[in-house]
């Protein structure tokens, strides 16, 4: 009897480290916006990584879950454009980062407004939402404080037919490859 009693309380902690493992790195988010559309569509649901930028630094290109700052309670899904130090101008329905024109494919519908070239502050990030011209984000005057940061959007479980990885895009090699 005393070996059934610690087999089962052995499997008991092993089932809460798990468990309690789990809620510290990994959580899922339901998207509620149309924001981030074609890659991500209301209703799907979403792994988020939320130790990866423990880490690393986020980078350009990661789509990301995040506290806007304009409303510290609500969870926003944003690519991140640019990151601290950047310059980020937005014209002609294309994003311009320290001088470069970005190819976004994950873009259906470019952006319908103008931002003026912009620096973006230290420990702060530049965010947009895929379909430009409905999102909340970063064009709209805020940039995303650290510390804002969820997690990296990881892996799309819900619904079936959207099974699959997040779609981060290396915004960072466009850049690396236009300074040579």
């Amino acid at each position: 009897m005393k070996v059934f009693l610690r087999d089962i309380a052995i499997t008991l902690v092993m089932a809460i480290v798990i468990f309690l493992g789990l809620q510290f790195t990994v959580q899922s988010f339901v998207i509620v916006e149309h924001c981030m559309e074609p890659a991500f569509h209301e209703g799907e649901r979403v792994l988020v990584n939320k130790v990866v930028y423990h880490f690393i630094e986020p980078k350009r290109g990661d789509v990301i879950i995040l506290h806007p700052p304009i409303a510290p309670t609500a969870v926003y899904v944003k690519r991140i454009i640019a990151i601290p130090g950047d310059s980020v101008e937005v014209k002609n329905g294309a994003v311009y980062v320290n001088g470069t024109k970005l190819d976004e494919p994950y873009v259906q519908n470019p952006a319908a407004y103008t931002l003026p070239e912009m620096k973006v502050p230290d420990n702060e990030y530049f965010v947009l939402g895929d379909n430009r011209n409905i999102a909340n984000d970063s064009h709209k005057g805020w940039t995303l404080p650290r510390e804002n940061i969820v997690g990296k959007a990881w892996f799309s479980f819900w619904p079936p037919d959207e099974w699959g990885l997040a779609g981060n895009y290396p915004l960072a090699e466009q850049l690396d490859s236009s300074s040579e």
